[in-house]
Order: structure tokens, then sequence, then C-alpha cells
């Protein structure tokens, strides 16, 4: 590839922002999904709300959209957006969280950065909240691992 036909990487290879001033706005919305394993018991206390710490899914509800609403903050090329609506949605697998983060805005930008971050973020919380039920007799995580985040839906209207 061409060093000209990179968007983030001015004539002197130095990373820029993209300007967008001139696009026109339109109807963006990103979907993106990722996946925490973990033991099957720590996903049974997630499910009957007996982990420690509290209320996993709700706190990681709104970790996630603290994040897509912040993203311009942690990406430093990204730019700040007006976001319209986030939807967050878990689903529990035998062995996993599942996250899927769906971001829509009206502006010249796209927003799966946004739908990243906020799927990452929100497992990320999960993580947090059942840590200590996941670390096995000498201190590890064994089978806990963030997998498979990735974007799966970009739309322009």
């Amino acid at each position: 590839m061409d060093a000209g036909d990179l968007t983030h990487v001015d004539d002197e290879g130095a990373a820029q922002m993209v300007d967008v001033g001139s696009k026109a706005d339109s109807e963006r919305r990103a979907v993106a999904r990722g996946r925490l394993t973990l033991q099957a018991a720590t996903v049974d206390a997630i499910r009957e709300h007996d982990i420690e710490k509290g209320d996993v899914l709700a706190t990681a509800r709104v970790g996630a959209i603290q994040a897509v609403k912040h993203t311009w903050e942690t990406i430093p090329l990204c730019h700040q957006i007006p976001i319209t609506n986030v939807d967050v949605a878990f689903d529990l697998a035998d062995r996993a969280v599942e996250l899927t983060v769906a971001v829509e805005t009206v502006g010249p930008t796209g927003c799966e950065m946004e739908a990243l971050e906020g799927v990452t973020t929100g497992l990320d919380v999960v993580w947090d909240m059942v840590k200590a039920a996941e670390k096995d007799a000498d201190g590890q995580y064994p089978e806990t691992s963030i997998d498979d985040v990735r974007v799966v839906e970009k739309i322009k209207r």
C-alpha cells in the first residue's frame, strides 16, 4: 500500500486526524460483538445474581455505554461524534458472556470505533466484577479470555 493511500498519515508520514468537515451528515450504525470465556460456575453465578460485587450485567451495561460516549478520548485519531443511540445486549452461554453493542449517530463519520470500545470495556467490566470467582487455587485464571471482538455491521444511510 502506498503511503498516499493512508488516510491517517500526512505527506511526511506523521499521524493526522482525517478532515471530515466537508463531508455531508448521514445516519450511521455500527454493531460490534465479543465474548468473555469463563468457568461455567461463574456464568451461573452471574445468571443468579450471586456475585459479591453486585449486579454484573447492569454494571457492565453502564460501562459499555460510558465507553461509547468517551471513545474520542481514548482513541487518538477518533472524532468526537454525537451518539444518538446505544443498545447493549448480553447473552449468557454455558461458559461465556457474549456482548453486542450497537451504536447510532448522525454525522460525517462512522461509529464502529465506539461500538468496539463499548464491547471491550463492557467485557472488561464483567471480568473485573467476577475475577475473584474465576481465580484457581494457584491464583491464576486458566479459563478466562476475551475473544472474537469484531465489527459485525456497519451501515451508512
